[in-house]
């Protein structure tokens, strides 16, 4: 069963200009933080989004749970399109759909305590009385491993670690027992000995709820250890998507093979081929003709320069959008 559907989805944000540059050119210049992606993520799968930091992998989830309003496209959410529904419309669905934020310290309200931010969600969407969401919100911390959850109740979130904080948020987005979560890099602000423990305890919430999920995250590592399904994002566009098994040992663009080269661990009996990209990621507000990653690509050939490849289907449940391909 399909859970999510996403087709041809962008969202560009325009930039703002100063008073200078408005009366030399009046060209309205925008952000193509997404830019016409498309993929379906399955009931009980974890669908990996992976890319480096600023290829609109944050703008897609916060696009899937509607905190962003798309340009165009469709978000089709349980048989239901959501894409331009209304907070009257959403309201019911924000059970079903919760996200888990990268900074769990700018996530958290630094005036509200632990054990009250964790039981709002409850009140709000009118499931429990206060006393009984309290109550619930005592046995949610122990899930999460803040133990004695009385103490860890009364604190604030400057009281807490970077991992506490982070078993905080997810607690947060437990306690309403949703059946889709958007885990936005829930490790990537943690300390390295502490990640094994958040992926395990986010694992752990899968399983007893059958959760969906759609993981975003910059570590092929990390995506390889939980996914079913991982998608490669560059400059706005998915660029190759496949299982991962498929992915990790059969890489097809260039770029996926880059990120896989930087990860020489991922796979330490296997011998592939090491793609070293050159330059920086071009800006989103001007991003290059023909397929995206041609400056930085040590394959790149005419082709690249002038046609956009398209994301075409190669076997295997694998697409990627490549001309050598």
């Amino acid at each position: 069963m399909t859970v999510l559907t996403v087709l041809n989805l962008k969202k560009y944000f325009p930039l703002q200009k100063s008073f200078i540059e408005q009366l030399i050119t009046r060209k309205k210049l925008t952000v193509k933080a997404v830019d016409n992606i498309s993929f379906k993520i399955s009931e009980g799968e974890v669908f990996s989004l992976v890319g480096e930091s600023g290829c609109g992998k944050t703008t897609t989830g916060r696009l899937i749970v509607r905190l962003e309003k798309p340009d165009s496209g469709r978000i089709v959410f349980e048989g239901q399109d959501i894409t331009f529904a209304n907070e009257k419309l959403l309201r019911p669905l924000r059970r079903k759909m919760q996200i888990i934020f990268q900074d769990p310290y700018a996530s958290l309200n630094p005036r509200m305590t632990v054990g009250d931010a964790i039981a709002e969600p409850l009140v709000i969407h009118g499931i429990m009385s206060k006393k009984e969401a309290k109550e619930e919100a005592l046995k949610m911390l122990e899930s999460v491993g803040l133990t004695p959850s009385v103490t860890f109740y009364k604190a604030f979130p400057h009281q807490l670690s970077g991992g506490q904080r982070q078993r905080v948020v997810i607690a947060r987005a437990m306690i309403l027992k949703p059946k889709f979560i958007v885990a936005d890099e829930p490790v990537s602000m943690i300390d390295v000995s502490l990640r094994a423990s958040i992926l395990k305890l986010l694992m752990k919430f899968k399983n007893i709820y059958n959760l969906t999920m759609l993981f975003i995250t910059h570590d092929l590592a990390v995506a390889r250890l939980i996914s079913n399904t991982i998608a490669v994002m560059y400059l706005g566009k998915i660029v190759e998507m496949a299982p991962v098994d498929e992915l990790v040992e059969n890489p097809l663009h260039p770029y996926t093979k880059a990120l896989l080269s930087s990860v020489p661990t991922i796979v330490p009996q296997m011998k592939r081929e090491k793609v070293v990209l050159k330059g920086d990621v071009p800006s989103p507000i001007n991003p290059p003709s023909g397929c995206r990653l041609h400056p930085r690509c040590p394959l790149a050939m005419g082709k690249c320069v002038k046609e956009e490849p398209q994301l075409k289907y190669v076997g295997n449940g694998h697409y990627v959008a490549c001309h050598l391909v």
